[in-house]
């Protein structure tokens, strides 16, 4: 299995993280309404990520992108809170560590930004990231925060920071 780097994206890795995300979109049956498959960021995901208090993460391998993650602002929210957004990870980056790693370079990055609070939202079956959350210490919530847009995740977890 070769290295990996966990880097801030660049305009370059703009189509293969839009791929990478449809993918496994796609292998989990997720809905392509009402969830990260339709958002138009993810054609643009360097520039969507250059506002304040914003940074996105690729996993970047010899082969190419393989997953990828960050935090932003929670969207139509008031408070402090940012939201960790489009985590996803193919095949090949899965059951290397590269999860938790990415957990700790977003929550990082959320720190320095100075949220008090991260929010996410999930699928039901996408069960060994909701394993990842609960592990780095995000409990579930009853009910959505703020408006994402992402009507079809039902599942909603919180972590103080």
């Amino acid at each position: 299995m070769s290295s990996f780097t966990i880097r801030p994206i660049l305009p370059r890795d703009d189509q293969q993280i839009a791929t990478v995300i449809r993918k496994v979109l796609v292998e989990h049956g997720v809905p392509k309404v009402g969830t990260a498959y339709e958002d138009e960021a993810l054609n643009c995901m360097h520039k969507t990520y250059q506002v304040p208090r914003a940074q996105y993460f690729v996993v970047d391998t010899p082969e190419g992108i393989i997953g990828g993650a960050g935090v932003a602002q929670l969207a139509n929210y008031d408070g402090n809170i940012c939201e960790l957004q489009k985590m996803y990870f193919l095949p090949e980056a899965r059951g290397r560590g590269i999860g938790s790693a990415m957990m700790e370079r977003c929550l990082d990055a959320a720190k320095r930004f100075r949220f008090d609070q991260c929010y996410l939202e999930t699928m039901p079956n996408m069960h060994a990231a909701q394993k990842l959350y609960k592990n780095t210490g995000f409990h579930y919530i009853d009910g959505a925060m703020g408006n994402t847009g992402h009507y079809s995740c039902p599942v909603h977890m919180l972590i103080d920071l």
